[in-house]
């Protein structure tokens, strides 16, 4: 068997684990490149097949409807294996049709029998023949956005709701983009400056971020297999995510909780913010995720962070009350503010999931706040871009502790590129604004009495 076809073959187990064991596609893609030693030239290729066919699946079936007489009698595979083809056909260029094509009658032949075969082969070639219907024929704009950039209909008309259907539309169509790998300097042992010029040594293409002045972005590698990674000098994670260690407002020697942690990128933040001084509390549900914080933290030569295994709902069980300067709640959310880097997500996700998230952080909200000292800092983050989840909890908690407030010296500490979205105590980022993830941040003082 070619290593081509070994690739084909594998994007179509792939497809098939996603949609069956409903299992994010990022993890699946790692194991199955390890699993079919498949040859690193071809992993770029099966990357893009996977992801691509997963990121535009409604697309693909609308370009497939009427090509195919009655898709429920049609195995599963076999639907993907034709969504697969088409995606190379409609967006990869460098892919002539009648090597997809052919590919894909192999794969038929292999995998199923003749009759399977000549299907394949007979709708694809109808479809070289015939040309793609047009998404010019749907009317609606909301169902038209929603068909052109593969986002569930219910979430385009949600989100038009919040935002209007021009930031909807942009939204949609950068959720159809690879995101860039962006990477925070671990500036308690080396400079940013000293960090790039490691790296480009190495051979990657990186460069400084335009954000933040501790990130910088990867063009061309994986900095996750750079000595520079290995030596703890760097941390991957997104540009947005690092903004909630900078509204914190971090001073040194202070004890700051960070109350869903795990894997502990933004808890590593924070303890280099106070320069290995004072001490970080992580906090986290899973027995394996501590670990990952504690190794994490291992790496980058961090001896402030202290990790605990604890549902942070019974953190007041544990600490006294206002014995933290500052608190971190990254909440547990929908994150449909990462769905670049899981195309998969947008399909499983359901509109009720949303209101059953904001009863958890509310309740996350209220367990910790008593932990705080007046006059401290917290700060509720979510990697989400929905008002139900961000929002709404905000005012909700506010509300209802009259203890805390807006803190509108926000602004004054986040870099310059993030001020003119800032609104009062709290800013929502969306993925097209500066290419990151989408991420919502609020920042609240408890007053002093």
């Amino acid at each position: 068997m070619s290593k081509k076809k070994n690739v084909r073959d594998a994007a179509v187990q792939l497809l098939e684990s996603v949609e069956k064991n409903q299992a994010y596609s990022n993890l699946l893609l790692n194991s199955a490149i390890e699993k079919n030693e498949i040859n690193p030239i071809d992993i770029g290729l099966l990357t893009e097949l996977v992801y691509g066919t997963l990121q535009r699946k409604m697309t693909l079936d609308f370009y497939l409807k009427p090509f195919i007489e009655d898709n429920k009698k049609l195995q599963s595979w076999v639907i993907n294996l034709l969504r697969m083809t088409v995606y190379q056909m409609v967006y990869l260029d460098k892919i002539p049709d009648r090597a997809a094509i052919f590919e894909a009658v192999e794969i038929a032949k292999r995998r199923g029998h003749k009759g399977i075969a000549s299907l394949v082969n007979g709708v694809l070639r109808s479809i070289q023949r015939k040309g793609l219907p047009s998404l010019d024929s749907i009317t609606g704009p909301a169902e038209k956005i929603s068909i052109e950039t593969s986002h569930p209909l219910w979430l385009v008309n949600r989100w038009v709701s919040q935002f209007g259907i021009e930031k909807t539309r942009e939204m949609c169509e950068v959720n159809l983009t690879a995101p860039l790998q962006t990477a925070r300097v671990n500036l308690t042992r080396t400079t940013r400056e000293e960090c790039l010029d490691l790296l480009e040594d190495e051979g990657f293409e990186v460069e400084p971020s335009p954000i933040l002045p501790e990130a910088i972005k990867c063009l061309r590698g994986n900095l996750a297999s750079s000595k520079a990674f290995k030596y703890g000098l760097l941390t991957i994670q997104d540009e947005s995510s690092m903004l909630v260690a900078h509204a914190l407002d971090i001073k040194e020697e202070e004890v700051i909780l960070d109350a869903c942690a795990a894997p502990g990128g933004k808890s590593s933040h924070i303890a280099e913010k106070l320069g290995n001084s004072g001490k970080v509390i992580s906090l986290d549900l899973h027995e394996h995720k501590v670990k990952l914080i504690v190794k994490n933290a291992e790496r980058l030569g961090l001896e402030n962070i202290e990790a605990k295994k604890m549902d942070s709902r019974q953190a007041g069980e544990h600490f006294e009350k206002e014995s933290v300067d500052r608190i971190l709640l990254d909440a547990p959310c929908s994150g449909l503010g990462v769905m670049r880097r899981k195309p998969d997500m947008k399909y499983t996700k359901k509109e009720n999931d949303l209101s059953q998230l904001q009863s958890i952080q509310l309740s996350l909200l209220e367990s910790v706040a008593p932990l705080l000292k007046a006059g401290g800092i917290l700060v509720y983050s979510t990697c989400t871009v929905d008002k139900e989840e961000n929002q709404e909890v905000v005012n909700k908690f506010i509300l209802e502790h009259q203890e805390f407030e807006g803190d509108l010296e926000f602004v004054k500490r986040m870099p310059e590129a993030i001020k003119p979205l800032i609104n009062g105590f709290d800013v929502q980022i969306l993925p097209q604004d500066f290419g990151s993830d989408g991420f919502y941040i609020a920042c609240l003082r408890k007053k002093v009495e």
